[in-house]
C-alpha cells in the first residue's frame, strides 16, 4: 500500500506542473478560441531563460522566477501582436498552423543561441539532493517545492479570475466577445493580456520543471502532455485543466511503475483518445455552444 501511495504522491507532484501549463492552454482557448501549440515551447524557453539568469548570471532563484515570467509575458505579447491578432476572423485551422510554426521558430532560435544550442543543461537549486519524508513516503524536495509552488500559483490565478475586475473582464470576453465589447471591454487588450499571462504561466512551469529534468530543446514536447491534460479536463474549464493535469500525472506515474516500459510515454495519449471517444467535451466541462 505504501508503494502505491508513493507513486500517487510522485504523480501529483508532476501533475501539478502539467496542470499549471494546461491552465495556460485553457486560458487562451477560452478568451480567443485558439488552441495554442506554442505553449510547450514557451515553457521550454522559460527553462532556458531560468538557466541563463540563475546559473549563468547568478541571480537568486526567486528573482530568476520573476525574470522568467516577465520575459515570457513580453514574448506572449509579441506572439499575440505579430501572429494571433492578424489572424482574427480567419479559419481556426490557419491559427493552429501558425501557432505550431511559431513553436518551431522558437526551437530554432534557441538552437542558434551560442550559450544554449542543442546541449543538455541542469538547473541546480539550493534544495538539490534533499528529500522530504511524509511518514513512510519520500518526496524529492525539488519536486515537492514544484508541487507546492504550482498549487499556490493555481490558487492565485483562480482568485484573480474570480475576484478582480480584470479577471472578470477576461471571463466576460471568453463568454461572449460581442457583449463584452458592448459593455466597454477592449477585447483586443484582453487578448493581449491573456497571451501575456498564459505565456508567463508557461514560463513558470518551465522553471518548476527545470530542476527535475534536463533542459534542452526537446522539453517543449511536454507541452503535448499538458495539452492532453487540458482536453481531458475540458478546454472550457479552468478547474478541469487542473484536475486533468493531476490525473495525467498520476496515471502516467502508475503506468510507468506497474506496466511495461514505454507505457508511461503513451499513457496521456491513450487517456486523451478514451476521453474524446466517451466524453468529447472533457471530464469536468459542461457541454455548451461557444459564442462567436
Amino acid at each position: 500500500m505504501a508503494e502505491f501511495l508513493q507513486q500517487i504522491v510522485n504523480g501529483v507532484a508532476s501533475g501539478c506542473v502539467y496542470a499549471l501549463l494546461a491552465l495556460g492552454f485553457v486560458l487562451v482557448y477560452k478568451a480567443t478560441g485558439v488552441i495554442s501549440f506554442v505553449h510547450g515551447d514557451l515553457m521550454m524557453l522559460g527553462a532556458f531563460v531560468a538557466y541563463t539568469a540563475i546559473m549563468m548570471a547568478g541571480v537568486p532563484f526567486i528573482v530568476g522566477i520573476l525574470v522568467v515570467m516577465i520575459v515570457l509575458a513580453v514574448v506572449g505579447l509579441v506572439t499575440n501582436r505579430l501572429i494571433v491578432r492578424p489572424l482574427i476572423g480567419r479559419p481556426i485551422f490557419a491559427t493552429l498552423l501558425v501557432t505550431l510554426g511559431a513553436g518551431l521558430v522558437l526551437r530554432g532560435i534557441v538552437m542558434m543561441v551560442p550559450a544554449w544550442g542543442t546541449e543538455n543543461y541542469r538547473l541546480v537549486t539550493p534544495l538539490h539532493g534533499d528529500i522530504w519524508r511524509l511518514g513512510p513516503l519520500i518526496l524529492n524536495a525539488e519536486a515537492g517545492v514544484a508541487m507546492v509552488a504550482a498549487a499556490l500559483a493555481i490558487l492565485v490565478f483562480f482568485v484573480f479570475f474570480q475576484y478582480t475586475r480584470l479577471g472578470t473582464a477576461m471571463r466576460a470576453t471568453a463568454q461572449n466577445q460581442i457583449a463584452a465589447t458592448y459593455v466597454g471591454i477592449n477585447v483586443k487588450t484582453i487578448y493581449a493580456l491573456t497571451w501575456a499571462l498564459s505565456a508567463a504561466i508557461a514560463g513558470l512551469a518551465g522553471v518548476l520543471l527545470a530542476p527535475l529534468l534536463f533542459i534542452n530543446v526537446g522539453l517543449g514536447f511536454l507541452g503535448l502532455k499538458a495539452l492532453s491534460a487540458a482536453i481531458i479536463g475540458g478546454l472550457s474549464s479552468l478547474p478541469g485543466a487542473i484536475m486533468g493535469g493531476i490525473l495525467v500525472g498520476v496515471i502516467e506515474q502508475l503506468c510507468g511503475f506497474y506496466l511495461p516500459d514505454g507505457s508511461k510515454d503513451i499513457a496521456s495519449s491513450v487517456m486523451l483518445l478514451a476521453v474524446l471517444f466517451l466524453r468529447p467535451t472533457g471530464l469536468f466541462a459542461r457541454a455548451s455552444v461557444r459564442s462567436i
